[in-house]
């Protein structure tokens, strides 16, 4: 099973499927759908049935159930992320670590326990990263990888299990991949996403999430003659950033239940430019709050200057999948129970992000995450062990036969 999985997973790193979030088209990228043709063979390859790939890009698939039980979804998604270059990925095996520094072919860079504390943990296993300039991208075709996996051996084995249906879906980075068709056509109880990272966790409460589109029209005119007339958009955009709370409501300073803001793109000139912002928080209200100190930061730039138009709409992107859970349990509670029939003690802590899972448990699919192995990802430095993933792997099958009535 290690070995299926290293090679899935190397494989499927190679291909190119960053997502764009300023495209229009669906998916976002063309290029996801090399992947998913491929996934598609291979899901048929491995047993499984009435394989499609939806107009919106998803993969879809049927393994026919062999008792009663309720039907359950396997989610993972196909695209990487665009936080990071993620062409020409070149996958490579460290075989059993020996506890130190990881160093890159194509790059200076260094992988350490003291940068990645979980490294510390995985001496002897076999870990998997990129050449030192692009990120790996097991974010998440390791779960892409562990699914298929555990879907070859459970038709192999014929071991009891109810109906599965699996999903690959494109665009997940972004915060677009859930399609609002598709709940309907997986067509189950509850599911579970493969995108989670140290070994045991099953995550049932993430983020509640935001995203703000800033535009600034300022007022352009010759640099020479510029005294008393222009309006410089970018020294306003400037001006925005440096008001907004830093040293306590941003990423890089806040962590465990803490929300924040953050300002991940800045396009434009001195005429027009745009920011774009995604606000987070656990709770409803403070996401709101954050909201609207936003708007609020906004207004007062623009009041600074009355020839100016600074405009900011939120969006909502998804929604802590708690709200919903906590009312049945019963899909983490099965989760767990597979955990610890693998001798590994689930752990349950807040995603200080989403996944698919929270917009299908927002659309009635309850929908918790499940280790998969990864670590640092959305950077060079990422990486996972083959033996993480096996783990994974056993989970999965697991909680398909114990829900098997």
């Amino acid at each position: 099973m290690e070995r299926e999985l290293e090679d899935r997973l190397m494989r499927y790193c190679a291909v190119d499927t960053q997502s764009d979030e300023g495209s229009a088209s669906r998916p976002s990228t063309a290029i996801q759908l090399n992947l998913a043709r491929m996934l598609a063979e291979d899901l048929r390859a491995a047993g499984a049935e009435e394989v499609t790939i939806t107009d919106y890009g998803a993969v879809l698939a049927t393994v026919p159930g062999t008792a009663p039980g309720p039907v359950i979804g396997l989610c993972a998604h196909m695209d990487t992320a665009p936080a990071f270059n993620a062409t020409g990925v070149k996958p490579r095996v460290i075989r059993g670590y020996n506890g130190g520094a990881i160093t890159y072919p194509d790059s200076a860079l260094m992988l350490t326990p003291e940068h990645s504390p979980y490294l510390a943990t995985k001496v002897g296993h076999d870990i998997v990263t990129a050449s030192g300039t692009t990120l790996l991208g097991a974010d998440d075709k390791a779960g892409v990888a562990i699914i298929l996996t555990a879907v070859r051996e459970i038709i192999a084995t014929g071991a009891p299990r109810p109906k599965l249906r699996v999903a690959f879906t494109p665009d997940e980075e972004i915060g677009r991949g859930v399609d609002p068709r598709l709940p309907a056509d997986l067509g189950v109880d509850f599911a579970y996403t493969f995108d989670g990272g140290a070994v045991g966790e099953v995550e049932h409460e993430t983020f509640s999430a935001d995203g703000a589109k800033i535009r600034i029209e300022g007022v352009s005119t010759h640099t020479g003659t510029a005294k008393g007339k222009m309006v410089n958009a970018l020294h306003l955009a400037a001006k925005i950033i440096a008001t907004l709370p830093q040293a306590t409501e941003t990423p890089e300073v806040t962590d465990g239940r803490e929300g924040f803001w953050h300002i991940h793109a800045l396009t434009g000139t001195a005429a027009v430019a745009e920011m774009s912002v995604i606000l987070r928080d656990f709770e409803l209200d403070g996401l709101a709050a954050r909201g609207a100190m936003l708007q609020q930061v906004c207004a007062a730039v623009a009041a600074t200057e009355p020839r100016a138009t600074i405009t900011c709409e939120i969006r909502p992107q998804y929604r802590n999948m708690r709200y919903w859970l906590e009312k049945d349990m019963t899909p983490v509670t099965l989760a767990h129970a597979a955990c610890r029939a693998e001798g590994i003690e689930p752990v349950s802590n807040p995603i200080r992000g989403g996944t698919d899972g929270s917009r299908l448990t927002e659309m009635g699919v309850p929908c918790p995450n499940v280790f998969t192995g990864m670590q640092d990802i959305h950077g060079p430095l990422e990486w996972v062990s083959v033996q993480d993933m096996a783990a994974a792997t056993r989970v999965c099958i697991r909680l398909v036969g114990l829900a098997a009535t």
